[in-house]
C-alpha cells in the first residue's frame, strides 16, 4: 500500500451488515457473477470484524483497522496511523501521520469523499455527522437509507457523478456505506412480507440486489485509472442463531465476515 497511495485511485465498500455464511454461500452457488468476477479464487476471505455495529466498527476501519483474518496473527495492515509498538505495521503498510485515514489520504492529495447509507451517515444529527464528517465531501439522503428498496441504485448514480466531475488528475479515496443488508431487507424477496419481516432468505436476496448494480460503482471507480479496491462487511448479524437475534452482540454470526481486495484495472468493467 505504500506504493499504491499516490498512484491509483481508492475505493472502500463496505456492505452492511452482511452475514458471512451468506456471502459464501451465494458465491459458491454462482450467484453473485459480478462480485464473485473480482474475489480472488472467486472466493471471500474469513475475518473477524473491528466492532460488532456500524459506527464501533468504521471508526475502527477509518483508524486503519480492517477487518483481521481469522486465523493466528500478527497480521500486517494495509494502513496504519504512525504508532510505536505496533506490530501489525509492516514494510509495504501505508502510515499516516493523521488521526484517522481519511484525514492521511486528504493529506496525501487524495479528494475524499463518503456516499452514506445506515443512519450513522445520515448527517441528520450530532451522531449522524460524526462519521461523514471526516470526508471533504460527504452525501446522504432518504433514497439512500434502509427504508428504500432502491438504495443501491440511488447510491451508485451520485458515484458516478462524483466521478465525472473530478478533474482528471485529481486522486479519489471514494467510500460507499451499502445499507441494503441492514434491516430492514425483506422487500428484496418477492413474495415477502412486512408481517412477516427479515430473515437469512430476505438478506441473501439483498446480496443478490447489490450484486446486480455493483458493476456500475465498479466501473465508475475504475473509469479513470487504476484502483485498488476493498469490499467488506462492518459485521454481521443474527436471525435467531443460538436464540440471537440482531447484532451489537458477541455472536458469531456477528464476529465472522466477509472481505476481499483487488485491484480494478481501467476500462474493464461495464
Amino acid at each position: 500500500m505504500s506504493q499504491v497511495v499516490g498512484r491509483d485511485d481508492l475505493l472502500l465498500v463496505t456492505l452492511d451488515t452482511l452475514r458471512f455464511d451468506v456471502a459464501v454461500e451465494l458465491a459458491e452457488a454462482g450467484r453473485l457473477p459480478n462480485l464473485a468476477a473480482h474475489l480472488p479464487g472467486g472466493r471471500w476471505e474469513e475475518r473477524h470484524a473491528p466492532g460488532s455495529f456500524t459506527y464501533a466498527s468504521h471508526q475502527a476501519m477509518f483508524a486503519g483497522f480492517l477487518p483481521t483474518p481469522a486465523a493466528p496473527g500478527p497480521h500486517p495492515r494495509l494502513f496504519a496511523a504512525r504508532f510505536e509498538g505496533s506490530e501489525s505495521t509492516a514494510v509495504g503498510t501505508y502510515v499516516f501521520d493523521a488521526p484517522d485515514l481519511v484525514s492521511g489520504l486528504a493529506d496525501a492529495g487524495y479528494r475524499t469523499v463518503c456516499i452514506g447509507g445506515v443512519g450513522f451517515f445520515n448527517k441528520r444529527g450530532a451522531l449522524g455527522s460524526v462519521l461523514p464528517g471526516m470526508f471533504q465531501e460527504s452525501h446522504w439522503e432518504p433514497e439512500f437509507g434502509v427504508a428504500s428498496p432502491t438504495s443501491f441504485e440511488a447510491q451508485v448514480a451520485r458515484a458516478e457523478r462524483v466521478v465525472a466531475e473530478l478533474p482528471a488528475g485529481q486522486r479519489l479515496f471514494l467510500f460507499v456505506n451499502v445499507p441494503s443488508l441492514h434491516q430492514p431487507n425483506w422487500f428484496h424477496l418477492p413474495g415477502a412480507t412486512r408481517e412477516a419481516g427479515d430473515s437469512r432468505a430476505t438478506h441473501a436476496a439483498a446480496l443478490e440486489y447489490v450484486d446486480r448494480h455493483i458493476g456500475r460503482l465498479f466501473a465508475a471507480a475504475s473509469g479513470r485509472r487504476r484502483c485498488f479496491t476493498i469490499v467488506c462487511s462492518d459485521h454481521g448479524t443474527a436471525y435467531g442463531d443460538d436464540g440471537w437475534t440482531g447484532h451489537r452482540l458477541g455472536h458469531e454470526s456477528v464476529w465472522t465476515v466477509p472481505y476481499a481486495h483487488f485491484f480494478l484495472e481501467p476500462g474493464a468493467h461495464r
